[in-house]
C-alpha cells in the first residue's frame, strides 16, 4: 500500500487535488481517510459547550486512532471510518467500512503535523492557497454544506481558524516533498503527481 498524505491550509484545495489525483489513478486503487472524520467525540459535552472549542488545533484530531487504522489497513484490514456531524460538533455514532486498496491517501489540515503519520508515509503533499480565497472557501463551504451562521464562520476564523494555521498549519509546509501552489485549479502539478504515483506502483 502506497500512503500519501495531503495537507495544507482550510478552503486550500486539498479536497479537490486528492479527488484529482483519484481520477488520474483510477477508484479501484485508492481509498481515502479524510482526517476530518476523525475530531474527537465530544457526545458527552452539551451543544452550546461543544460549540466553544478550538476545533482548529491539532489536539482535538485523535490521530491515535487514525494511525491505528493506517496500521490495520496496511496490514490487508478493514476499519470502521466514524462519520462526524459538523451541525451538531460531534461523531454521529455511524461508520463507514474503509477496505485496502493499492493507494491510501490522507487528507486533512494536519496531515503533515503528526510525525507518527509521517513515519509510515511515502509521499507528502502541501497544498498552498492565498489567505483570502482560502477563507471565502471555507465561508462558502461552513454556509452551505455545514449549516453554520456568517457570523459564526468570521468569528470561528478570526479566534481560532487563522491564528492555528499560522501555528501549526503552515509550518507543517517543511515536512512536504511536493508543494502544490494554487490548489486544484494547479493541473500540471496534480498530473505530475498522479504520474509519479503511477511510476511507483
Amino acid at each position: 500500500m502506497y500512503i500519501i498524505l495531503i495537507g495544507g491550509g482550510t478552503g486550500s484545495g486539498k479536497t479537490t487535488v486528492t479527488n484529482k489525483i483519484i481520477e488520474r489513478l483510477g477508484n479501484d486503487n485508492c481509498v481515502i481517510l479524510p482526517m476530518d472524520n476523525y475530531y474527537k467525540d465530544m457526545g458527552h459535552v452539551p451543544l452550546e459547550e461543544r460549540k466553544k472549542y478550538n476545533y482548529d488545533h491539532p489536539d482535538m484530531i485523535e490521530h491515535t486512532l487514525m494511525v491505528r487504522h493506517v496500521k490495520a489497513l496496511l496490514s490487508g484490514k478493514n476499519v470502521e471510518l466514524p462519520e462526524y456531524d459538523f451541525a451538531q460538533y460531534t461523531r454521529s455514532g455511524s461508520t463507514i467500512t474503509i477496505s485496502p486498496r493499492p493507494i491510501l491517501l490522507i487528507e486533512g489540515i494536519f496531515a503533515l503535523y503528526y510525525e507518527e503519520l509521517r513515519a509510515i508515509a511515502d509521499l507528502k503533499i502541501f497544498v498552498d492557497a492565498e489567505g483570502d480565497e482560502r477563507f471565502i472557501r471555507r465561508l462558502q463551504r461552513d454556509l452551505f454544506e455545514r449549516g453554520r451562521s456568517i457570523e459564526s464562520v468570521i468569528d470561528q476564523y478570526l479566534n481560532t481558524v487563522k491564528p492555528m494555521h499560522d501555528a501549526y498549519v503552515e509550518p507543517s509546509k517543511r515536512h512536504a516533498d511536493i508543494i502544490i501552489p494554487r490548489g486544484g485549479y494547479n493541473e500540471k502539478a496534480i498530473n505530475v503527481v498522479a504520474e509519479f504515483v503511477q511510476s511507483m506502483l
